[in-house]
């Protein structure tokens, strides 16, 4: 009888994790319903036709969504055609938890968004909340031209009684437009930072979970203890690769194992790093009309140097920084809406595919396999990667290993 109770309580929750992952919406709160349905529009824009969710949704791992962008330009249109971007998107799942931009003690920047560190955090204190303000205001993207622009259509939207539920009965006016943006940006990061963006559902959460249970740490594995981890959630071979990760590949080195709060890992350290990767000729930025892009074929993106320099609090540091863009999440960096689709990887988008990625950390420097120059030749990381000695066999177990971060 006690197994049978055990047995019908595990159908149960699997049965209601089901169902919140199905209807997310039942399950937030007002200002997460408040922010996805923000996310989810694509009338806020001029002309209207883009939001949030056209250049970030599930069906990318909430990246880029359409597989044909991804294989050819990665960057993707604004919706003043043919203006395009100058980066490809990433992920919009698991980043609330990015702290302000700073310097750490060992002299390294930490935290903000966008690749290039540009949402800092230093105007409303959330880098997420300002990272979903850029877009809107940028004639790249939605090409709104002032913030009273989104207000109003906010107004006209069939959510403004929500919003004035979430901010206050006199928040939806024109007369407060600027903090009416701000707080309709902190209901977008309020939704990314939701259960159906963050649901810690993947495989490796599962394993995650069971081998916390165990009294094992991910972040400790050795080739000593690796048999332990063993059917705790995850196949010998995929537990081989997380071992080759954390090790002989380096990985962990800037997507680090170790827990987040009490939870699984993020795969991230909120650094940045310049890892060589070569100009991406199909970037159409290159083409860009010259009031967006002056310097047009001869463009090169700098990264966070170029963003610092741009500061008086830290644009000595600027030099020290070219060329060096956000460590990403690992989480979802294989989720796609089938095997065919084609994702793209890198700030710029000049991989197509997740064993090129783990093939160029293990191969860069070696001239037979020809990857091509960096972008930027300036701080490349030499440390962590370039001649990693990984056979064909454990690149593909680390692929192998990095395809059990997809949420379920």
């Amino acid at each position: 009888m006690k197994k049978i109770i055990l047995l019908s309580v595990s159908i149960l929750g699997a049965i209601l994790l089901f169902v919140s992952w199905q209807n997310p919406t039942q399950t937030t709160t007002k200002i997460e319903k408040l922010g996805r349905l923000l996310y989810f529009d694509e009338a806020l824009s001029s002309p209207e036709g883009m939001g949030c969710v056209t250049c970030h949704d599930r069906s990318g791992g909430w990246a880029g969504p359409n597989s044909e962008v991804n294989a050819t330009t990665a960057v993707y249109p604004g919706i003043h055609e043919p203006r395009f971007g100058n980066r490809k998107p990433p992920t919009a799942s698991y980043a609330g938890d990015s702290p302000v931009l700073h310097i750490d003690e060992d002299g390294h920047f930490v935290g903000g968004l966008f690749v290039d560190g540009r949402a800092t955090g230093w105007e409303i204190g959330d880098p997420l909340a300002e990272q979903a303000m850029g877009p809107f205001l940028n004639p790249l993207e939605q090409n709104l031209e002032l913030k009273k622009d989104l207000v109003e259509k906010i107004i006209e939207s069939d959510y403004a009684q929500l919003f004035r539920e979430v901010f206050g009965e006199s928040s939806l006016s024109l007369d407060v437009a600027d903090k009416a943006f701000e707080q309709a940006a902190v209901a977008i990061a309020a939704f990314e930072r939701s259960v159906e963006l963050n649901p810690y559902n993947s495989r490796f959460d599962v394993f995650w979970w069971n081998a916390h249970k165990a009294g094992l740490d991910a972040d400790r594995i050795n080739e000593k203890n690796v048999t332990k981890y063993y059917s705790l959630g995850l196949t010998n071979a995929e537990i081989n690769g997380m071992l080759l990760f954390e090790e002989k590949g380096e990985c962990a080195e800037c997507h680090p194992l170790k827990s987040n709060n009490g939870n699984p890992p993020l795969f991230t350290d909120f650094t940045y790093d310049n890892l060589g990767v070569p100009r991406n000729p199909k970037n159409p930025f290159y083409v860009q009309e010259k009031e967006f892009n002056s310097l047009g074929e001869k463009w090169v993106d700098e990264g966070l140097g170029a963003f610092l320099a741009t500061t008086e609090k830290y644009k000595e540091y600027a030099g020290d920084n070219i060329g060096k863009y956000r460590v990403p999440t690992l989480r979802n960096v294989d989720m796609k809406e089938s095997d065919s689709f084609v994702k793209a990887y890198m700030h710029n988008g000049f991989f197509t595919s997740l064993r090129d990625v783990v093939d160029f950390y293990n191969s860069r420097d070696l001239p037979e396999k020809n990857w091509g120059d960096p972008e930027i030749m300036a701080n490349v990381n030499k440390d962590e990667l370039g001649d990693l000695e990984l056979t064909d066999e454990e690149i593909d177990l680390i692929v192998l290993f990095l395809q059990t971060l997809s949420d379920q």
